[in-house]
Formats: C-alpha cells, sequence, structure tokens
C-alpha cells in the first residue's frame, strides 16, 4: 500500500538554470565610438540579442548582465518585459573572468542560487545564440558531473608562426575544437574554479571558464555548437552575425 509522504518529508529541488552575460568590455578591436556589445546588428544592439534569446526561453529561471560601474547604455537597452527576466549588476571588472566572479558573487547576494543550481556564462558579443542551441546544451549536460561548453570541431589547417611570421610547422587538427559559449557549470563549482585561480594569481592566464574548471582537473564536456554563434570581435565579423540572423 502506497502512502502518502508527510509534510516533513524533503525532496531535493530540481537544480535551476540561469544565463550569466559578462558585459563590461570596451572592444577596443572594433575601432567604434561605443563597447562592441552595443553596436546594431541586424536591427538591434548585440547584447540585446543575447538578452532576448535567454529571456525567451522557458528552461532559464533568469539573466543576468554584468556591466561596469558607470555603463551609460545599459538602461536603455532594457524594455520594461526585459527587465522582468534579467537583472542588471553594475559589478563588471577588468578582465572578463573578473566580471564573471563579481557577477556570481552578486548573484548569490540577490537571489536565492543553490550551489547545485547551473550558470550559463555567455559571452556578449555573441548574438547567434538561438534557443536550439540552449536546448542542445541542456539537453547534453543533463546530470553531468562536470559541465561543459558549446564548441566546434577545428576543419581548418593549423601553421604555428614564428617571430617573423612564417610558418613553423603544421599542427595536428585531430581532437581540436574551437570554443563557444554558453559555457554551463553548476554555480559552487565555477565560482571555486575562478576563486581558486584568482587565489593563485591565474586570474589573467583565463581565457574562458571552462579554462578554470580544467585547472581542477577536470574535463567539461564538449557539446558541438553552430557556425552561427560566432564571436564578434573584428568588424567583418559584424557582417558575417547580420547574415545569419537576417537568415534564420
Amino acid at each position: 500500500m502506497n502512502r502518502p509522504a508527510s509534510p516533513s518529508q524533503s525532496f531535493a529541488a530540481a537544480p535551476r538554470r540561469f544565463a550569466l552575460i559578462p558585459a563590461a568590455g570596451v572592444g577596443a578591436r572594433m575601432g567604434a565610438g561605443i563597447p562592441k556589445q552595443y553596436m546594431t546588428v541586424a536591427g538591434k544592439p548585440m547584447l540585446r540579442h543575447a538578452l532576448d534569446t535567454f529571456a525567451a526561453h522557458a528552461r532559464i529561471a533568469r539573466t543576468f548582465v554584468v556591466v561596469s560601474a558607470g555603463d551609460g547604455w545599459i538602461d536603455e537597452l532594457l524594455t520594461p518585459e526585459l527587465a522582468r527576466r534579467a537583472t542588471v549588476l553594475r559589478v563588471g571588472g577588468d578582465t572578463r573572468q573578473e566580471s564573471v566572479l563579481n557577477g556570481l558573487a552578486a548573484m548569490r547576494a540577490g537571489a536565492s542560487i543553490g550551489d547545485d543550481d547551473w550558470v550559463l556564462v555567455h559571452d556578449a558579443a555573441r548574438p547567434g545564440l538561438n534557443a536550439e542551441l540552449i536546448d542542445r546544451l541542456l539537453d547534453a549536460l543533463e546530470g553531468d558531473a562536470v559541465g561543459g561548453l558549446l564548441a566546434l570541431p577545428v576543419v581548418d589547417t593549423l601553421k604555428r608562426a614564428g617571430g617573423d611570421a612564417r610558418s613553423l610547422e603544421t599542427v595536428p587538427r585531430a581532437g581540436l575544437w574551437a570554443a563557444q559559449t554558453p559555457q554551463m557549470f553548476r554555480y559552487a563549482l565555477l565560482r571555486r574554479a575562478l576563486d581558486e585561480a584568482s587565489a593563485r594569481g591565474r586570474i589573467g592566464a583565463i581565457t574562458d571558464d571552462a579554462s578554470a574548471i580544467e585547472m581542477l582537473g577536470l574535463q567539461p564536456r564538449l557539446v558541438e555548437g553552430s557556425p552561427r554563434n560566432l564571436k564578434v570581435t573584428l568588424a567583418q565579423d559584424a557582417a558575417l552575425a547580420e547574415f545569419f540572423l537576417k537568415g534564420q
């Protein structure tokens, strides 16, 4: 005979998923008069593309965007509807990883985020993210012990250059992947990885969040992403991003 659960019986809550977008950079390589995340691509700022995608996704509990204390553009970006699903954290650091670490601390202070909840860290300058890619990442990492990231297998021939820009050797591409975002890890693990890297003076050596996880001896899962999810770094990247967005 099945007995009803007693009121005092506790059940573990299913982990929630939060998005975190570090957006405190200045984008100097774009040569624009404003930070690149606010440059218009396919009709709206790049950061707005990412915010809209996460805010519209039913499996994302809330989105946090980290900006610098003196950011003068973010308030104009948020519509009242978007503001109901996204929180601005004015705690940006000098580097991307400092912004992520500061953002994680602020998230914990302002919301009931558990150690086992997932955090999806996404570049503000990747406007091509869509719901399909988010679902692909969430499904692949369901119950994963470490977490992982979107990435693409490297298909080009790679060369190692010398100081005079001459090819020294061809680098085998077998097993090489180009990292993308989101990169998805549990809150406590990601914060521990970044805290330890910072304490050891290695925060500047971390190029993405997965790098910090790898420093703990763990192996993030690689989940195949998409060329449309490119990072806009140079002016010509914006044209390619617009091509993908307008073609969707």
